[in-house]
C-alpha cells in the first residue's frame, strides 16, 4: 500500500496520502481546523490529536494498531516536561502509517468553538485577528546581505504563508535583540484582520513564547462603560469591569452632550479627554484584576452609539444634533489604539471600532444585531436595548429594520428621587401585596426578602430595575391609575401613601431613625418612567407600522440590566408591546456579547460589516407618528392597545385618582 486514508473527525474531512506524511501536513491539506504555534517543530504541543484504532464500520475503515509511526523521542521529551493525555499523540510528529481515523479534541482546534451559557445565544468561534508565530530565521550572511526584518518576512513566507508583514519602529527595536537571546527562533503577535493588507506584527519574544494574548471588548455606553478582558487564544473571559461614564458631568443624556459642545468652545475636546482618560483607568484596573502585563493587550473592541463614538474618535458630535443627523464616518474604523490615547495596553495594540448603522443608531446597535441575529430569525423579533439611549431592531429572515429612541437614564436609577446605580444595597427587587399594600424587597448583594426575619441588609437606595418593579407592582395593586397618578391614602387605604404637596409619594423603606435612607417613589420618579417607557414603545410602535403588523411573535430584552427586568413588569408599565410572556425573553448586555464575538472573530466583523448595508434605519426625530405613539404610551400600560396577552395573566385595577378622595376608593372597590 503506497498511500493511506485519513479520516478527520469531527470535522468528518477525509483524503489519502503517502505513507509517512505527518498528521498536521495532512491536517493542513485538507483543510482541517488543527492548531500550530510552532509550524510543526514538535515544542508548542498546539496540535495534539487522538488517534482511533479498530473498526470504524460508519467510516468504512478498519484501523490497525499500527496506523500511526512509533511515539518518538520529541513527543517523548514534551511528554516528560509537560505530560500529554493518554491515547495524544503530537500531529506534527506522527506521521501516517495506514488508514486511520483522528480525532481533532476541542483545545486543539484553531478557530475554537466557545459555547456561550445565557439562553438564545449563538456559539462564537475563535478566529482572532492577532495569532501567534513561531519563526526559525535564517542567520545573517556576508554573502548575501539582507536586514533582518527582510529574513523575518521571507521565513513568515516560507513556514507561515504570510505574504507582506509591516512592524513599528517600536518592535523594530526589538527585533535585533530577540533574534539573537532566541538563537534566531522568536515568537510574534501578528495582526492580521478581514480587510487584507500587510500583517502587522505587534510584538515579538525570543524562542517559543508560551504567555497569554488578550483583548478588550468594551461596551462605551452614555452612563455606564462595561469592559471584558479576553483571552484571545481560547475565548475565555478573564476579568469584567465596569465605571461610570465620566461624561455625565456635561449632561446626562445624549443630546445634553451635543448642546453642550455646541454652547461651549473646546466643549467637545473636553468630553474626549475624559472618556479616553476613563477607558484607560479602566483597561489598567482590569490587566491588575487579572494579573497580565499590559504588553499581553494586543486588541480592543469597542460599540458605541453614535455621539460616543464622535466624541471617542475626537469628532466634534454637532452634526448629529440636527437634521439630517450625519455621522463623520458610518464605516467600522480599524485604528492602532495609541491613537485614541489609551496607553495601557501593548504600544502597539489595535482598536476595532464596529459600524454604525446611520444617523442616531450605532455600533452599540451593529453588536447587538451581531449577537442576536434578526436578520437569521424565522420569526418576526422585536430586540430593545434598554439603556439611556434605546436602541430598537425588528426583522427576520425578509427584512430588518432599526431606530433609536431617547429614553433618557431612568431606566438605570438616575432622575429618580432615591435612585442609584446598580451596586450592593440598591433594591432590585419589589413586590407589594394587592390587599394590605404593604411591600417587600429584595437588595443586590442578599438573596433574602426584606420580610425575612435575618433580613439585615444596608439598603441604600433603588436601581434601574428596581423602579421599574415599583411602578409596576404600584399599578397592579391599585396605588397608581391608568394615568400615572399616584392615589392618597383616602384613596388607596394605606398609610404608605404620603401626601407630597399637590401630590402623593408611595413609601417603600424608612431607615431614617437611624441615619439610613427614606426611599420612596414619587409622583416625578412615576413621570420619568412614564416618559422613559413611552419613547421605548413608541420606537418599537413605529418599526412595526414600517413593517404593516400590529404584532411580533418575539421580544429580546437587551443592555446592562436587561437580564434583570422582569418581562411581566415591563409589560404592565407598557414598555414593550403585548406579547405572550413566554416568548419575552432577555439577551443580557447583547452589544458587549457582540463587542466580544467582534474581538475573537475575523469572520465575526466581515459579517456585521455585510449586515448593517441591509438594515433599514427608520429616524424617530423626524417621523410624526412616533409623538401620537408616545402620547398614548403615556398611559399604564397604554391609553388605547388593549394588551390581550398581558389580560390573560394580569388584572390591573380600574382606578381613576384625579378626582376626590372618596370617589377613587367607591370606584377603586367597585
Amino acid at each position: 500500500m503506497s498511500d493511506a486514508l485519513v479520516i478527520f473527525t469531527p470535522s468528518g474531512k477525509r483524503g489519502r496520502f503517502a505513507l509517512g506524511t505527518p498528521v498536521l501536513t495532512a491536517a493542513r491539506q485538507l483543510g482541517v481546523d488543527l492548531d500550530s504555534v510552532c509550524g510543526g517543530r514538535g515544542i508548542c504541543s498546539k496540535c495534539q490529536i487522538t488517534p482511533g484504532y479498530g473498526d470504524f464500520s460508519k467510516h468504512g475503515v478498519h484501523v490497525a494498531a499500527d496506523a500511526l509511526s512509533d511515539w518518538n523521542a520529541v513527543e517523548q521529551r514534551y511528554h516528560d516536561k509537560r505530560g500529554l493525555k493518554s491515547g495524544r499523540r503530537l500531529g506534527c510528529q506522527a506521521q501516517i502509517m495506514g488508514d486511520v481515523v483522528i480525532d481533532v479534541p476541542a483545545e486543539s482546534q484553531l478557530h475554537k468553538q466557545v459555547i456561550r451559557k445565557d439562553a438564545g445565544t449563538r456559539p462564537m468561534v475563535m478566529d482572532p485577528a492577532t495569532r501567534l508565530f513561531f519563526v526559525e530565521v535564517t542567520e545573517p550572511d556576508m554573502h548575501e546581505p539582507s536586514g533582518d526584518l527582510e529574513r523575518l518576512a521571507a521565513a513568515l513566507r516560507a513556514q507561515w504563508d504570510v505574504p507582506e508583514i509591516s512592524m513599528g519602529l517600536d518592535v523594530l527595536r526589538k527585533l535585533q535583540p530577540a533574534l539573537r537571546a532566541g538563537q534566531w527562533q522568536v515568537t510574534i503577535a501578528l495582526f492580521s484582520d478581514h480587510s487584507g493588507g500587510a500583517a502587522q506584527v505587534l510584538d515579538i519574544w525570543p524562542g517559543l513564547y508560551e504567555g497569554a494574548l488578550y483583548g478588550l471588548a468594551i461596551d462605551l455606553g452614555s452612563t455606564t462603560i462595561a469592559a471584558h478582558l479576553c483571552d484571545l487564544q481560547g475565548g475565555q473571559v478573564v476579568a469584567s469591569a465596569g465605571i461610570m461614564n465620566p461624561q455625565i458631568r456635561f449632561g446626562e443624556d445624549l443630546m445634553s452632550r451635543v448642546s453642550y459642545a455646541m454652547m461651549n468652545p473646546g466643549g467637545d475636546v473636553d468630553m474626549t479627554r475624559a472618556v479616553r482618560e476613563a477607558l484607560d483607568t479602566l483597561i489598567a484596573e482590569l490587566a491588575a484584576d487579572a494579573g497580565c502585563n499590559a504588553r499581553q493587550i494586543m486588541e480592543t473592541v469597542i460599540v458605541c452609539n453614535p455621539v460616543m463614538h464622535h466624541l471617542l474618535l475626537g469628532v466634534d458630535p454637532v452634526e448629529l444634533g440636527q437634521a439630517p443627523f450625519a455621522l463623520a464616518t458610518s464605516g467600522a474604523l480599524s485604528l492602532r489604539a495609541a491613537e485614541l490615547d489609551l496607553t495601557a495596553l501593548n504600544p502597539a495594540a489595535r482598536a476595532y471600532l464596529l459600524p454604525c448603522i446611520a444617523g442616531h443608531v450605532g455600533a452599540d446597535a451593529a453588536a447587538v444585531a451581531l449577537s442576536e441575529a434578526p436578520e437569521q430569525s424565522d420569526d418576526l423579533v422585536l430586540i430593545v436595548d434598554v439603556g439611556t439611549n434605546a436602541e430598537i431592531l425588528l426583522g427576520d429572515k425578509r427584512r430588518v429594520l432599526a431606530c433609536s429612541s431617547p429614553t433618557g437614564p431612568a431606566f438605570e436609577g438616575a432622575q429618580i428621587s432615591s435612585g442609584q446605580r446598580a451596586a450592593p444595597g440598591a433594591i432590585e427587587r419589589i413586590e407589594i401585596d394587592p390587599d394590605t399594600k404593604e411591600p417587600r424587597f429584595r437588595v443586590i448583594g442578599s438573596e433574602l426578602w426584606s420580610d425575612d426575619p435575618e433580613f439585615n441588609a444596608n439598603v441604600t437606595g433603588i436601581c434601574g430595575s428596581g423602579i421599574i418593579e415599583a411602578v409596576a407592582e404600584m399599578r397592579m395593586a391599585g396605588l397608581v391609575d391608568n394615568s400615572g397618578l399616584i392615589g392618597s391614602y383616602e384613596q388607596t387605604g394605606t398609610w404608605r401613601s404620603v401626601a407630597e404637596g399637590r401630590t402623593h409619594s408611595y413609601l417603600i423603606h424608612d431607615a431614617s431613625a437611624t441615619g439610613g435612607p427614606r426611599i420612596t417613589v414619587t409622583q416625578g420618579d412615576i413621570r420619568a418612567i412614564q416618559l422613559a417607557k413611552s419613547a421605548l414603545y413608541a420606537g418599537a410602535r413605529l418599526l412595526m407600522d414600517e413593517i404593516g403588523t400590529d404584532t411580533v411573535d418575539r421580544i429580546v430584552l437587551a443592555g446592562a440590566f436587561g437580564a434583570h427586568i422582569s418581562p411581566k413588569h415591563a409589560m404592565v408599565l407598557g414598555m414593550i408591546p403585548d406579547a405572550h410572556l413566554d416568548r419575552v425573553t432577555s439577551a443580557g448586555n447583547a452589544a458587549g456579547t457582540g463587542a466580544r464575538m467582534a474581538l475573537c472573530s475575523k469572520a465575526a466583523r466581515a459579517g456585521i460589516e455585510r449586515t448593517v448595508t441591509r438594515i433599514h434605519k427608520v429616524e424617530t426625530a423626524i417621523e410624526p407618528r412616533f409623538q401620537e405613539h408616545f402620547v398614548a404610551a403615556n398611559a399604564l400600560p397604554h391609553a388605547t392597545a388593549p394588551f390581550p396577552e398581558l389580560s390573560r395573566v394580569v388584572t390591573l385595577p380600574q382606578v381613576s385618582f384625579n378626582t376626590g378622595g372618596s370617589e377613587g376608593r367607591r370606584r377603586r372597590r367597585g
